[in-house]
């Protein structure tokens, strides 16, 4: 124990130069020739009724990675292994707050080429239409029904997108739909980052690759 100290007091004072392997290369900066997504898992299927958003005080029970050549196959696999299901049709519900729209219209695009069916609330709409993409309107809770909790009770949403501004009010008003979602065993995003991402995921359903430890480990040397 003492010796393994003492070497590593040595190392540390060594400079970046003097730190050269067996051979006699200089350390250098390792960039993999892969993607590694990495995903937590929270137990929120345990806590019915529990508002799903994240925040900073969140313990997860647990992490998950995907490794693949490109990103949106290692975010597909991050999500398999954290349990979380990417659909391979059906309807998209998107709910965005205005700061998001623009990147929500970019994310109805690519859904619809992909062959999914999109509805939206009446904000989200107007942009996603004013955009030339086919989407269907549904009203929020609060404007009455048929509305967006019908919609996700009737197992007619298979996958739900939904921002809202940082504000007590506004994280309130949009909780039924967090809460339904988790309920009825639906995939959720709560930021758009992970909208996005998600969105690259479902573009590698058909073309998912299998890669060893060892195959990802050789590629480093």
């Amino acid at each position: 124990m003492i010796e393994c100290k003492r070497r590593l007091q040595n190392w540390r004072r060594q400079s970046l130069a003097d730190q050269r392997d067996a051979k006699g290369r200089l350390p250098r900066e390792v960039v993999p020739p892969y993607v590694s997504v990495k995903e937590a898992v929270f137990p929120f299927n345990k806590f019915p009724g529990v508002d799903p958003i994240l925040g900073p005080e969140m313990r997860s029970t647990g992490e998950v990675m995907g490794v693949a050549r490109s990103f949106g196959e290692a975010m597909l696999k991050s999500q398999l292994g954290a349990g979380s299901r990417l659909p391979d049709k059906g309807t998209v519900v998107i709910t965005v707050k205005d700061a998001d729209k623009p990147r929500a219209v970019a994310v109805a695009r690519d859904l619809v080429a992909l062959g999914f069916k999109v509805v939206a609330t009446k904000g989200t709409f107007a942009a996603i239409a004013a955009a030339g993409i086919a989407a269907r309107q549904v009203n929020k809770v609060k404007d009455g029904r048929p509305h967006i909790m019908d919609m996700v009770k009737a197992g007619e949403i298979q996958l739900v997108f939904t921002t809202v501004d940082e504000t007590r009010t506004a994280i309130a008003d949009s909780r039924v739909i967090r809460t339904a979602a988790l309920a009825n065993r639906i995939t959720y995003y709560t930021t758009m980052a992970g909208c996005e991402a998600a969105t690259e995921a479902l573009k590698h359903r058909s073309d998912i690759s299998v890669l060893s430890l060892q195959e990802l480990h050789a590629e480093l040397a």
